[in-house]
């Protein structure tokens, strides 16, 4: 946006260019709102309507390739019965006002799988009262009553004598009207763009090239800048000489911050040779000689001795020491990077009045203890001005992951730039963001279950040893931020190392998680599916090892468990059937199949696979049936399980982080690969038919297809998968 929201609406109001509906969103006060202007409701305006009948939706959320530049302006044009073809979007600004209803703070923050479920009754609300105003002022326009009116594709048609007026027309006169307190929403067999497949709104300036991502940010004068940051975890900087450096030409200015020494030159190239010809002496700090080999050991301790527990049915130690029939397993993962394809970057501008960002991330504003406030936060605290004197502009991303919740690269970016005389746009190198970034946790797992007469479990052991993330993320946490909680997260656990555990769905009487945790200095963060993401690799590892054990079908037996949990079951069933299991696979070929819950969505995905020369894994085909609930774009979803397997298979074929003498080993995608599109396999996506409320769909594709492909190597190979990536 080239103005703010706040002189928008200040405009609007004086011109009467269009109509602005404010709506209510739970938790946030009238006073944290631009432009309230005393309305009944504490009020966000996410819809725009102006005389030329073009319906503007504000975006407030990051749109890295999930689609929610057109899915949330679906569920405000679907009850405002929009004219589909003058719908636009533009981002929101960072406020209080946009924060995420599915946290249980304010937080301008995308994650979690949340957008279409904190957005799913908030922006239907805006576009059903939108509508209202617009046929009360139509109605008041003719004389008649509302009642005698209706809408059809952006206009509103009054029945008796079929007179009709365009949303453009009415827009200025609705305006001046009281915003309704309650309205009707449309009944689900009455939708005409929620459910349907609907060209995403995005993509024709993605294919032109005309998007802006937020290495394209060009405010006048902008100089770049990189940093040099210490190789090893804790380190600091001790000595450097910018002699040489100044030297380069282009070199604008060479200073200490906080991770290191920035670099500002005319270009990229300019600053990062000054920054090779940097003499630079760092103290290497407590992790100096940090390996994953001593990590590895650290943790197989931490699993022999007591965790805490994170979820107890029945007394699962007894059982398993009268047992006649024990299944033994220990699994690990290593620490993953998030690898996303437009590196780190931030582009600041630090004046004394105020601070204006133009950023790619996932997390625009929120309370000063929630990792600094956000971006917003963050920049005002480093320039020293209000937190209304900062403004971003959140641009496309390319790629987030939950890389981009982080604000490492936005608080360099804010330090560097107050100390240059103009913008800073700060660029990250592929090494410079597979070396620093905050990792997905390595994890240790050690299980026990035993089986009775029928081969089914009757006790389950499941010890978690992995690395806190929200103790780094909210400071003192663990102890106090739920401590209010009761059930399987109460006790200092972090739910993001246990979820996809503790949360077992299987029918087994008697079962214990444990969780220890393991901080050695690697630091951590939100990857796509958080622990979602390592669990269900072992959860689903090991359920198939029980199957194996007492020699049933791997699909029959699970099938078994769920006789309880029937959505899991749904989606096992529909993935088997869809992929054809129980009949023979193509000649050479053998089928794995996993199931997962994750973020109010339910996943089974069967893998089929061959081996190949030099016992490489390649995949062929994966199915995957999916119930995320009442299905707002499914192309959409469809799309995101697409993406989520070919994350999830990069890392389950490929991912590793090696942490060597204090630092990561690898440094670009030649040592950190991803998958190829040449190995891609066709991927078959089936939507499970559901009543129920939305589910997430960014981050449900990812969880089952490590353990998928795992089994299916079993099933060819008799060689048992427990740790990643796969090794033959």
């Amino acid at each position: 946006m080239t103005v703010s929201r706040r002189e928008f609406l200040k405009t609007s109001a004086a011109i009467g260019a269009g109509l602005t509906i404010a709506v209510s969103l739970e938790g946030c006060g009238p006073e944290a709102l631009p432009g309230s202007g005393g309305a009944p409701f504490a009020p966000n305006a996410w819809i725009r309507v102006g005389k030329d009948g073009i319906v503007t939706v504000l975006v407030d959320r990051s749109e890295m390739g999930q689609g929610v530049s057109t899915s949330l302006p679906m569920l405000v044009a679907e009850e405002l019965d929009a004219d589909w073809s003058k719908v636009r979007y533009e981002y929101a600004p960072a406020n209080d006002a946009y924060a995420n209803p599915t946290l249980p703070f304010k937080a301008q923050l995308t994650g979690g799988s949340s957008a279409i479920r904190g957005a799913w009754r908030p922006l239907r609300e805006a576009g059903a009262k939108a509508r209202a105003m617009l046929v009360a002022a139509a109605a008041a326009q003719w004389n008649v009553s509302a009642g005698e009116c209706q809408t059809e594709n952006g206009s509103v048609v009054h029945t008796g004598s079929g007179r009709q007026a365009e949303y453009g027309s009415l827009a200025e006169q609705a305006g001046q009207l009281a915003v309704p307190a309650n309205v009707p929403l449309k009944d689900p067999k009455t939708y005409r763009f929620i459910g349907k497949p609907i060209a995403r709104l995005d993509l024709p300036e993605k294919v032109t090239g005309k998007a802006t991502f937020g290495l394209d940010a060009r405010p006048e004068g902008v100089l770049v800048a990189v940093v040099a940051r210490c190789p090893t975890f804790g380190g600091k900087l001790q000595t450097f000489d910018a002699a040489k450096a100044r030297a380069i030409p282009g070199v604008r200015l060479v200073a200490k911050i906080d991770s290191g020494v920035a670099v500002v030159a005319n270009s990229y190239w300019e600053a990062k040779r000054g920054r090779d010809a940097l003499e630079i002496t760092w103290n290497h700090g407590p992790h100096a000689n940090l390996s994953s080999e001593e990590i590895t050991e650290r943790f197989e301790q931490l699993a022999n001795g007591e965790g805490r527990v994170a979820r107890k049915a029945g007394d699962a130690s007894a059982v398993l020491a009268a047992a006649p029939k024990k299944v033994d397993a220990v699994y690990s993962l290593p620490y993953l990077a998030h690898a996303t394809m437009e590196p780190m970057n931030c582009t600041a501008h630090v004046r004394k009045d105020g601070v204006t960002l133009w950023v790619p991330t996932q997390f625009q504003s929120g309370p000063s203890f929630f990792a600094g406030g956000g971006s917003r936060g963050v920049a005002a605290s480093i320039a020293g001005v209000p937190l209304s004197s900062v403004e971003v502009h959140t641009t496309n991303l390319g790629g987030g992951f939950g890389r981009r919740s982080e604000l490492d690269f936005v608080a360099e970016a804010v330090q560097i730039a107050k100390l240059a005389p103009a913008p800073v746009k700060l660029i990250w190198s592929r090494e410079d963001d597979i070396r620093h970034d905050f990792y997905r946790p390595a994890s240790y797992h050690k299980l026990s279950a035993a089986l009775g007469s029928d081969g089914m479990p009757i006790a389950w052991s499941h010890r978690v040893v992995a690395p806190s993330i929200m103790s780094r993320f909210l400071p003192g946490w663990l102890p106090n931020w739920m401590a209010h909680l009761a059930g399987p997260m109460k006790g200092g656990i972090d739910p993001s190392a246990v979820e996809g555990a503790a949360d077992l769905p299987y029918a087994i009487p008697a079962l214990e998680v444990t969780y220890a945790q393991a901080d050695v200095g690697v630091p951590v963060g939100f990857w796509r599916s958080v622990g979602h993401s390592s669990n269900p690799f072992v959860v689903e590892g090991f359920v198939d090892e029980l199957a194996a054990a007492v020699g049933q079908d791997p699909f029959e037996y699970r099938r078994k468990l769920l006789a309880n949990a029937p959505r899991h079951r749904k989606v096992l069933e529909t993935a088997a059937e869809k992929a054809g299991w129980g009949g023979p696979p193509p000649a050479g070929r053998f089928r794995g199949i996993a199931v997962h819950e994750s973020f109010g969505s339910f996943a089974a995905e069967v893998a089929e696979v061959s081996i190949e020369a030099g016992n490489q894994v390649r995949v062929h085909r994966v199915v995957c049936a999916i119930d995320c609930g009442m299905v707002v774009n499914p192309d959409t979803i469809a799309a995101q399980i697409e993406g989520g397997i070919v994350y999830g298979l990069s890392a389950a074929l490929k991912g590793k982080v090696t942490i060597e003498k204090g630092g990561v080993k690898q440094s670009n995608f030649h040592d950190y690969q991803v998958l190829r599109m040449s190995e891609m396999p066709v991927v078959e996506v089936y939507l499970v038919p559901s009543g129920d409320l939305p589910g997430g769909v960014g981050e449900p594709g990812t969880p089952p297809i490590a353990p998928a492909v795992a089994n299916a190597v079993f099933a060819a190979t008799g060689k048992r998968v427990r740790t990643l990536p796969i090794a033959l």
